[in-house]
C-alpha cells in the first residue's frame, strides 16, 4: 500500500493542478498534444482551469487576423466566465473587441497593444470593463480622448493604464492633450500611467499630477513640450518617479525595427487553424509534423486525435 501511494497517477490530478502546470508550456503544446494524452487532460484543456489567464501576445503577432479572432472566441469562451487576464496584440475590429468585453465578469488585466479599435465601440462597452485593474491600449491609433473618458467613467478600480503611443503616430497632429485631461478628470486612483510619444503640454501633465494623487510611476519619454522642474518635482511629489521626457531609447536611435516587440513578419505559425466548433479538437487546418531523434528513437507528433488524423492524410499517432 505504501509503495502504491508513492506513485500516483497523472491523470489523477485534479483539473486545477493540471492547469496550473500546463500553464508552463507553449499555446501549441496545450492545444495540439496535451488533448491526446488521455481523457483527464483534454478535459482541463477544454475546460476553463487553463485559460483563466490568456497570453497570446507573442503568438497574435505572427497570426492571420482571422485566425486571432477564432482563437479568441475558442480560448474565451472556454474560459466559461473566469477570465482574469488576457494579453494579445493587433485586434482587428470592433467586433471581437465586443466579444472580449461580453466575457469579461472576472477580467482584472487588459493588454491590446496595436489594436484597431474605434472610440464607439470602447464608448458602447467600457461598462463591461468595470473590473479591470491593469490596461495597455498602447500604439491603438484609432481611440483617443472619448474612449479614455468612458474607460475612467466606468473602470474605477483601474490603478494602472499604458497608453503609449509610436513616435510616427503623432505626425499631423497639433496636440493630444485632451486625452491627457479625460485621464486626469476621470482616472484619480491611477498608480502608473504610460504616455511616452504624445503631443501634451506642461499644463496637462500637471493636471494629471493633481488629480491622481496616488500616481507612482509616469512616463513621459518623447513628450518633448513638456518641462518639469527638477526641484519643483522633488517638493511636490516626493514619491513619484518621472521617466523622459528627455530619454535617448531606440526611438531617437532610429532603431525602431530592433529595439520594438512589433512585427510585420508574413510567415505564420505552422498550426493555424480553421474552426467550427470552439471544443472540437478537429479545428486544426494546418499540418503540425515535428521529427527529431534521440537516441535513434524517432518521435512524430500530429494534430487531431486518434483515428482523426487519418482525414489529413497522416498515419496515426503513436
Amino acid at each position: 500500500m505504501e509503495e502504491q501511494s508513492a506513485f500516483r497517477p497523472w491523470d489523477e490530478l485534479i483539473p486545477d493542478a493540471l492547469g496550473i502546470i500546463f500553464s508552463n508550456l507553449s499555446l501549441q503544446e496545450v492545444l495540439t498534444v496535451i488533448p491526446c494524452v488521455c481523457k483527464s487532460w483534454r478535459k482541463a484543456v477544454t475546460g476553463p482551469y487553463c485559460w483563466q489567464e490568456i497570453d497570446i501576445e507573442e503568438w497574435s503577432n505572427r497570426c492571420e487576423p482571422k485566425h486571432l479572432d477564432q482563437m479568441l472566441q475558442m480560448l474565451i469562451t472556454r474560459s466559461s466566465g473566469s477570465l482574469r487576464k488576457l494579453c494579445v496584440s493587433g485586434l482587428q475590429n470592433d467586433t471581437i473587441f465586443s466579444f472580449i468585453t461580453e466575457n469579461a465578469g472576472s477580467l482584472r488585466a487588459l493588454r491590446l497593444p496595436r489594436s484597431e479599435i474605434s472610440d464607439s465601440i470602447v464608448e458602447q462597452t467600457a461598462g463591461r470593463l468595470s473590473t479591470i485593474t491593469f490596461l495597455d491600449l498602447s500604439y491603438c491609433r484609432k481611440i483617443g480622448a472619448h474612449a479614455l473618458e468612458a474607460i475612467g467613467k466606468h473602470c474605477k478600480l483601474l490603478v494602472s493604464l499604458c497608453r503609449n503611443m509610436h513616435p510616427l503616430d503623432a505626425a499631423g497632429k497639433l496636440s493630444q492633450d485632451d486625452e491627457a485631461n479625460a485621464i486626469a478628470a476621470t482616472m484619480p486612483m491611477l498608480k502608473h500611467l504610460e504616455m511616452a510619444y504624445h503631443l501634451i503640454s506642461t499644463g496637462s501633465v500637471l493636471n494629471i499630477l493633481s488629480s491622481c494623487p496616488q500616481l507612482e510611476f509616469l512616463d513621459l519619454r518623447g513628450c518633448w513640450d513638456v518641462k518639469l522642474d527638477n526641484q519643483f518635482m522633488k517638493e511636490k511629489f516626493p514619491k513619484l518617479k518621472v521617466l523622459g521626457p528627455l530619454v535617448m531609447d531606440c526611438y531617437e536611435m532610429d532603431e525602431w525595427d530592433e529595439c520594438s516587440d512589433y512585427s510585420d513578419s508574413t510567415e505564420y505559425l505552422a498550426w493555424e487553424f480553421e474552426m467550427d466548433d470552439y471544443d472540437d479538437y478537429d479545428i486544426y487546418d494546418g499540418v503540425w509534423h515535428h521529427e527529431g531523434r534521440m537516441e535513434e528513437l524517432e518521435l512524430r507528433f500530429y494534430e487531431g486525435i486518434g483515428e482523426d488524423a487519418g482525414m489529413f492524410g497522416w498515419p496515426l499517432s503513436p
